[in-house]
């Protein structure tokens, strides 16, 4: 009798720790690999705040890796993670460009609002104009001039349809009246190697990837797109300051999982990132770089990409902005 009721006992017990370890299981444990999809080439701004985060995000959930999937303007990347298995261990790093694909793109092989669970807003950055040192463009008001006189001579570097440098030098073009070429690489580290070769003349970039050369005097920095400045480049213009009036383009850096990632998953997910982006290493960041770290809810995430989606589409429109 009192076997039978230990041995009662003994499986209810292992009935309870085998719900907790299914559990955890699905909602991101030790056990597994986390896959963090970086949509572009390695060296990027995007690649290091998802290394940073995946540093972070490890010391919680387990093995976090980033993975790079560049091209196709970030769809390739973002479309392994929209067809992955929803169990919150394998995420994608969007960016600006998540929000503008659908007004820039009559097909998607995903649907944006459909086939993604927000997470966590990690970041908000601005863009930076950055130009070669021995460039003789040394001002906003001289890279318009320059453009003026060489009509679609000079080149911007991008990394990707649709993303953020492009976009931002797009809107530049519009409201600054010239013309300048857009040259597509797969992510800002090889953009920026051209820039430095001479191959192109000017990048709209982010900070993260560019902040490090300009500390170094390998790049010249002209202006920020943010409509205020920034304490991290105190000494910097704006855009619309520095020649551009009602100049504004914005980054961002968000964190989301396949549709019909687990509720409870999320909310694991999006306290790992909560506890990462207040940490020293992420702080370092956002000193260098300008970031403004956020680390907000799903809902947060959502209403926040939802309004820069509607605000992009109208700049595209309204600008006639097509790919080829």
């Amino acid at each position: 009798m009192l076997l039978e009721a230990g041995l009662r006992k003994l499986a209810s017990i292992l009935i309870v720790l085998g719900l907790a370890s299914a559990s955890a299981h699905a909602a991101g444990s030790s056990d597994r690999t986390t896959k963090l999809v970086v949509p572009f080439a390695p060296g990027g701004g995007t690649d290091i705040i998802a290394r940073t985060l995946a540093q972070e995000m490890g010391k919680d959930l387990g093995t976090v890796i980033v993975e790079n999937k560049p091209g196709a303007g970030t769809i390739i990347g973002t479309q392994a993670v929209a067809s992955a298995e929803p169990d919150g261990h394998t995420l994608v790093m969007a960016t600006f460009v998540h929000a503008v694909n659908p007004g820039l793109r009559e097909r998607l092989p995903y649907d944006t609002d459909k086939d993604f669970a927000p997470v966590s807003l990690v970041a908000r950055s601005f863009n930076i104009v950055v130009v070669n040192p021995n460039s003789n463009i040394n001002s906003i008001r001289d890279l318009i001039a320059e453009a003026k006189a060489n009509p679609g001579k000079l080149n911007y570097g991008t990394f990707g349809p649709g993303t953020s440098a492009h976009l931002a030098a797009e809107l530049f073009d519009s409201l600054a009246h010239v013309k300048i070429t857009a040259v597509h690489y797969k992510g800002a580290a090889p953009a920026i190697t051209d820039l430095l070769g001479g191959t192109i003349q000017v990048m709209f970039t982010t900070v993260a990837s560019a902040a490090p050369l300009v500390k170094a005097g390998q790049l010249r920095a002209l202006a920020v797109t943010s409509s205020e400045r920034n304490s991290a480049f105190p000494d910097l213009p704006t855009v619309a300051e520095a020649g551009v009036p009602g100049y504004a383009a914005e980054s961002w850096y968000g964190l989301f999982a396949p549709a019909k990632t687990p509720a409870d998953t999320i909310a694991l997910i999006n306290k790992s990132v909560a506890k990462a982006v207040k940490s020293p290493n992420f702080n370092t960041l956002a000193a260098n770089e300008g970031l403004i770290m956020v680390g907000g809810t799903p809902e947060q995430l959502k209403t926040y990409v939802d309004g820069e989606e509607a605000r992009w589409r109208k700049v595209i429109k309204d600008a006639n902005i097509k790919l080829e």
